[in-house]
């Protein structure tokens, strides 16, 4: 049952197995795989709370859409002499709410409610270690699970709070395409939405003052910059912004060295911040700090009985804002929360991507990491080795593969058409802690892209092949047939 906490919702205390604050992509994992196992479960739906999961589907909408616009204005490359066509964003406003009407059915109340799930509507906040209230509704249950998201960040530039920003959230929100956008911000978000808007028309200047995707490899980061520059985005990158104005009622940046940019909109992606205010978790005995809520590894808080996951985690689990990382954390919870068994978060399993064009995955340790653990070889294997890549024009990119002096894989990074999908093997291989032999004996479709991953495994031995002494042997060898 779906209800809205008030005076008359209950009078004695709710006691579930598991009580879970939040209801985005990390929330709704923890309770709806805890209410399949038959477990008691109270689901608080927050205004505001997480990142809604159709806010995801609004995104991958988007990005859909202006895709389809560039493969038409790309055909031209391959010969096929069209159009691009006119752009109609209030349809586009119609694809993006069809997409998140779809994705919120399997969000719905009714759905919870079928799995058995109690879902309680309004503002919690904690009372003690042990109990919560909504509204008048106190629950005290055996193990809380915060999963309350995050929001937007605002950097601190003089004059930005004056001005009325799109955040990362309300972009989906316009009814008319930006004429000309500005995106401040260096992060994922900021260029999969200007790659995005570029596609539909708009002019797009991306301002990136900490950096573009200043936490991914440099070389990888070269081919994001190269197709953010090939798709006509202006580019300021690792300069002071001075103060934000309004400029005959527009948006205007003032940056270090005389430099203006005016626009029609401005949309700020730089980051996003817990969102843990008023749930006094200090009664609860739990900590946080800038990053979010202190965990563990094993995604604890202070308090054992309380665990966070997703955006609003700090401690060994800040910095990990994905949907994926939030639901994988959600798995490691209830297996310790409902089973005991012993888990431990490993970050290096998670993989970041970017979804750009060009995209950007990558998985495991980044070669700074590996190279503070010891002696490592760097194999890089260029997209345009690849057929299918040149078949589609696409050979921009590269896999860049780090592994120990053995061959065990450590980590790996691909930027290039289609990364997100050619990660996946190698987060296996690092998670099956395989050799990097394994992945070259693998056997792939020919004429696909995955041939880049069976190739950049095989480049490993080509050292071992020049050796003298193999040379020998294969001499050696070739006597008796």
């Amino acid at each position: 049952m779906s209800e809205t906490a008030s005076p008359a919702t209950s009078k004695e205390p709710l006691t579930p197995d598991i009580c879970v604050i939040g209801d985005g992509p990390g929330g709704l994992a923890v309770a709806t795989a805890a209410a399949l196992f038959g477990v008691h479960v109270v689901l608080i739906r927050q205004g505001g709370s997480a990142r809604p999961v159709n806010e995801g589907a609004r995104g991958q909408a988007l990005r859909a859409a202006a895709g389809q616009m560039r493969t038409a204005a790309d055909a031209t490359l391959l010969g096929i002499a069209q159009s691009a066509g006119e752009i109609d964003y209030g349809r586009v406003r119609v694809h993006l709410d069809q997409a998140a009407g779809r994705a919120a059915v399997n969000e719905s109340d009714e759905r919870l409610t079928a799995l058995g799930v109690l879902v309680l509507k309004g503002d919690a906040r904690f009372q003690n270690r042990r109990q919560l209230a909504v509204g008048e509704t106190v629950i005290k249950a055996r193990r809380f699970v915060v999963a309350t998201g995050s929001l937007p960040a605002m950097p601190s530039i003089p004059g930005l709070a004056d001005l009325g920003c799109l955040t990362e959230d309300s972009v989906f929100d316009l009814a008319k395409r930006p004429d000309r956008l500005i995106v401040l911000g260096g992060t994922a978000a900021a260029v999969e939405l200007a790659q995005a808007m570029r596609g539909f028309g708009s002019e797009v200047v991306l301002v990136a003052r900490e950096g573009l995707l200043p936490d991914e490899d440099p070389e990888a980061v070269g081919v994001v910059r190269r197709g953010l520059l090939a798709d006509g985005i202006a580019l300021h990158e690792s300069r002071p912004i001075l103060r934000a104005e309004l400029h005959r009622q527009r948006p205007r940046l003032l940056l270090d060295g005389d430099v203006r940019i005016d626009g029609t909109h401005l949309l700020v992606a730089n980051g996003r911040k817990p969102n843990i205010a008023g749930l006094e978790l200090d009664l609860a005995g739990v900590r946080s700090d800038e990053t979010g809520i202190i965990v563990d590894a094993s995604l604890r808080t202070a308090n054992r009985c309380i665990y966070a996951v997703g955006d609003c985690a700090g401690g060994a689990a800040a910095g990990m804002a994905s949907s994926h990382a939030a639901q994988h954390e959600a798995g490691l919870v209830l297996r310790n929360a409902l089973f005991r068994q012993p888990v431990r978060l490993r970050r290096e399993l998670v993989p970041r991507t970017v979804h750009g064009r060009p995209e950007l995955a990558s998985v495991g340790l980044s070669e700074t990491q590996a190279r503070a653990r010891g002696e490592i070889r760097v194999l890089r294997f260029p997209f345009a080795e690849s057929g299918r890549a040149q078949a589609e024009q696409q050979t921009e990119g590269l896999i860049k593969l780090v592994a120990d002096r053995k061959g065990g894989i450590l980590g790996v990074v691909i930027a290039g058409a289609r990364a997100a999908e050619l990660i996946v093997p190698w987060g296996l291989a690092i998670q099956k802690r395989m050799n990097v032999r394994e992945m070259a004996g693998l056997i792939v479709p020919s004429q696909s892209l995955s041939e880049l991953s069976q190739k950049t495994a095989l480049s490993f031995q080509a050292p071992l092949a020049a050796k003298p002494g193999i040379r020998r042997l294969i001499g050696f060898l070739r006597r008796f047939g």
